[in-house]
């Protein structure tokens, strides 16, 4: 299902708000600025979390459970993408009568009268928002900013701002990027995605295309090492539309080059117009040299010194899910990377090979959606290869019912086609336990996939912290 854009009212107007889903990691962010806005904020969740008793020692009146007869005297209800249309308080709501927005339409209300910054990329939102907050503080901004994971600098997903500038992961899954009024807009990558929503490869990079050509947008900030972002550049820059790229490519307006991939320590060369210099990071990959030039650009389009958000950057430590370390056990290193696309996959397991330089590299996978499953389990299987041990388990369904004949089996028999060493272990329980067995120390493990997987690092530190 593919999102239209919403009329957008003032957040001061909106009245007393419920959130449906008000725990998720794209909702609470949104909830606690509202609260910090002043708005009377009530909530739900199907489970019980942090996230939910941090929303309530904040002021919001939250449960577990959705029930209808509890919304009370609210006057916008507020839903995700992920919310059945069959909740019993969003049945409530409308039959009431209520205001019912989208996630995105919240957040849009929230940037109304800020310069909205918008990342949108099939690969590398998240990190490039995260490295875009960093470099803007860094640079002597307080941005406001709402990111899908908690920033490591500041232990938060969300923050208001005193400078009217706001940055925003924006979601192109369900079309909902196209909500913002952004002024400037960041797309690190556009490959296809989410065709469940979009229904073609095409659709989805005509849907990029209309977001980076916003009724607002003064400047488009693109890879140009990625084929589909370069792609779309390249139409812009015909249209006469502001667009800069950056990358390794020729013809980039900020060029990197001359990059060291050591460990945990990356650097590049860098020249842009009117400068040059070097960037040095604290965070492994290529991937995320290119994410940091992204921020750079975006802070530049706002008048910040190169020297200051390349300085900012240099500290930048990461964010939730994204290459982070879980812990150290048994000597084994575990980290934990929220990658779920055959593209990602390879760029997070390149990354984790520079750190663990000549020690063995252990990856367990869980594949995340079964549409996703049967159309890339040969690109999963390619990218996992790159692995000396593989481990692969059944699919996380989300949002998603079964598909007959699709399972976590097809990754892993790709990965064996492609000369990985594989061990097919269908529950977590099962992966634990044979992680468990099968780690040595002076390996390190990574944990890949955008579902529960995320439990199995804690689990395994441990099972070895008893041992």
């Amino acid at each position: 299902m593919l999102l239209e854009p919403q009329p957008i009212l003032p957040v001061d107007d909106l009245g007393a708000v419920h959130f449906i889903a008000i725990g998720g990691s794209g909702m609470s962010g949104v909830a606690q600025l509202y609260l910090e806005r002043g708005r009377v904020v009530s909530g739900s969740d199907r489970s019980d979390s942090p996230e939910l008793r941090r929303l309530a020692q904040a002021g919001a009146d939250v449960w577990v459970g959705h029930q209808g007869d509890r919304l009370g005297a609210v006057d916008t209800v507020v839903v995700s993408t992920a919310v059945p249309p069959d909740n019993v308080e969003l049945v409530e709501a409308r039959r009431r009568g209520l205001r019912v927005w989208h996630r995105s339409t919240a957040l849009a209300a929230l940037a109304l009268g800020s310069t909205t910054i918008a990342v949108a990329g099939t690969h590398g939102k998240t990190t490039t928002s995260a490295m875009i907050v960093r470099a803007l503080s860094g640079a002597g901004l307080d941005p406001s900013y709402v990111i899908g994971a908690v920033l490591a600098d500041t232990g938060q997903s969300a923050h208001q701002g005193r400078d009217d500038v706001f940055v925003i992961e924006a979601d192109e899954s369900d079309g909902s990027f196209m909500q913002y009024l952004s002024q400037i807009v960041v797309v690190p990558s556009v490959e296809a995605d989410h065709l469940d929503n979009w229904g073609d490869s095409q659709s989805y990079r005509a849907g990029f295309e209309r977001f980076a050509r916003g009724p607002a947008v003064r400047q488009a900030i693109c890879s140009g090492d990625d084929p589909g972002a370069a792609a779309l550049a390249r139409g812009l820059a015909e249209q006469s539309l502001p667009v800069w790229t950056y990358g390794e490519a020729e013809g980039c307006w900020l060029k990197l080059s001359d990059l060291e991939l050591d460990g945990l320590r990356p650097s590049a060369a860098l020249d842009l117009p009117g400068w040059s210099g070097r960037l040095r990071l604290s965070v492994p990959g290529r991937h995320n040299l290119h994410n940091a030039a992204a921020a750079l650009a975006t802070g530049l389009s706002l008048g910040c010194a190169a020297a200051d958000l390349v300085q900012a950057l240099a500290g930048f430590s990461g964010s939730g899910r994204r290459f982070e370390l879980v812990g150290r056990a048994g000597g084994v290193t575990v980290y934990d990377d929220y990658a779920h696309h055959p593209t990602e996959v390879a760029a997070t397991l390149a990354a984790a090979r520079q750190v663990a330089g000549g020690t063995r590299l252990v990856a367990l996978f869980q594949p995340h959606l079964f549409t996703r499953t049967r159309d890339w389990a040969d690109q999963f299987g390619a990218a996992l290869a790159a692995a000396d041990l593989v481990l692969v388990s059944d699919v996380y369904p989300a949002r998603e019912r079964p598909i007959p004949g699709v399972s976590g089996s097809l990754v892993a028999e790709a990965a064996r086609r492609h000369g990985a060493t594989v061990d097919y272990r269908p529950s977590l329980d099962q992966a634990v336990a044979a992680l468990a067995e099968l780690a040595r120390p002076g390996d390190l493990v990574l944990t890949l996939g955008a579902g529960d997987v995320t439990t199995v690092g804690p689990r395994l530190l441990r099972a070895w912290g008893r041992a």
